[in-house]
């Protein structure tokens, strides 16, 4: 366990190194930082700190740099988060309340990411599993004809055209819309597939073939969209960024939905809605990098995840406040819509 000493010296060094990206040297710290000691003291506190391998020495005569162990150590003792300013936080809310619908919030959300951070800001859909029913809407198109709307709790909506076997009257279209919407209203949309095997049993014999047309479009509907979308913004931020890894490698893996998943998953605790922060070799998908996550929705709704990737070497109290702030304001807006 290393004293308050060593760890002001630590963190003078991570603070230093991500400003700067040049290799750190006692004297600078000693300059630079009020740590009440001779630059003789803050060697002798940066060879121990190298012993016990949170800092490294990557060139002979250069400074020292953080190592994955000594970045862990750093997050880990950060007395806080560096909050947004006022006119961050407002800026914040006006731009995500601009948004119209679920996929206006998410491209919304993952630019404003990339803008805070200067990383590259990635935002899952929400899940189905964890989606409820609003509303289902049937707009009648023509005799046979109709739009099917479904609206869930999350801002998501889907629109779908259905022939119908049979010319339905306004009045039948509106009761069909009723038993809908009385039998799968606030139900969530992976149980939607057993709800659903009764509905037709409710409605009069002649309305039946039309509403099992509905409900199977409606089922298509549910699973083939959005269960495990992905998208990502500020790919352009990595120019000049320093990896363990290559470049190359880190693009790849931001085209591959899969490692991207992959990776908020494994910053994903007991806790859905915790700020989690996993760095280089932590990331066993793509190690080299770090990622800064958390869930966003209310309570124990949490309805998927949002975060940023980067090199290790990140601004981590800007960056986890940032994450923090837009997953609180994405969580408020799907709330009210």
């Amino acid at each position: 366990m290393l004293d308050e000493r060593k760890l002001a010296v630590l963190r003078a060094i991570v603070e230093d190194y991500v400003s700067t990206n040049e290799p750190v040297g006692s004297k600078a710290l000693a300059e630079r930082h009020n740590l009440k000691v001779s630059p003789a003291t803050v060697r002798n506190d940066m060879a121990a700190l190298e012993e016990e391998g949170y800092i490294t020495q990557p060139h002979t005569s250069a400074g020292r740099v953080p190592t994955d162990k000594g970045y862990r150590l750093f997050v880990d003792r950060l007395s806080q988060i560096k909050p947004l300013s006022g006119a961050e936080r407002r800026a914040i809310e006006t731009f995500l309340a601009g948004a119209v619908d679920l996929d206006d919030v998410v491209m919304r959300t993952v630019r404003l990411l990339a803008q805070l951070t200067r990383q590259v800001a990635v935002v899952q859909y929400p899940t189905l599993t964890r989606s409820t029913v609003r509303h289902v809407e049937l707009v009648p198109l023509s005799e046979r004809r109709v739009m099917l709307v479904l609206i869930t709790n999350t801002g998501r909506v889907e629109q779908r055209v259905v022939e119908l076997p049979e010319a339905l009257e306004d009045t039948r279209i509106a009761h069909l819309r009723a038993v809908l919407n009385s039998g799968l209203d606030g139900c969530q949309l992976s149980s939607v597939p057993e709800l659903v095997a009764d509905l037709p049993e409710r409605l009069p014999v002649e309305d039946r073939p039309a509403a099992a047309t509905i409900l199977s479009v409606l089922l298509e509907t549910l699973v083939e969209r959005y269960d495990e979308k992905i998208v990502f913004a500020g790919a352009a931020n990595l120019a000049g960024a320093d990896f363990s890894i290559g470049l190359r490698d880190v693009l790849e893996a931001l085209e591959e939905q899969v490692v991207l998943m992959r990776l908020l998953g494994e910053t994903s605790p007991d806790t859905p809605s915790a700020l989690t922060v996993r760095i280089g070799s932590e990331n066993p998908y793509l190690q080299g990098t770090s990622v800064v996550a958390t869930g966003y929705g209310l309570g124990d709704n949490q309805l998927a995840r949002l975060g940023v990737l980067g090199p290790t070497r990140m601004d981590y109290p800007v960056t986890m406040g940032a994450v923090r702030a837009v997953a609180r304001y994405v969580s408020q807006i799907l709330a009210a819509s």
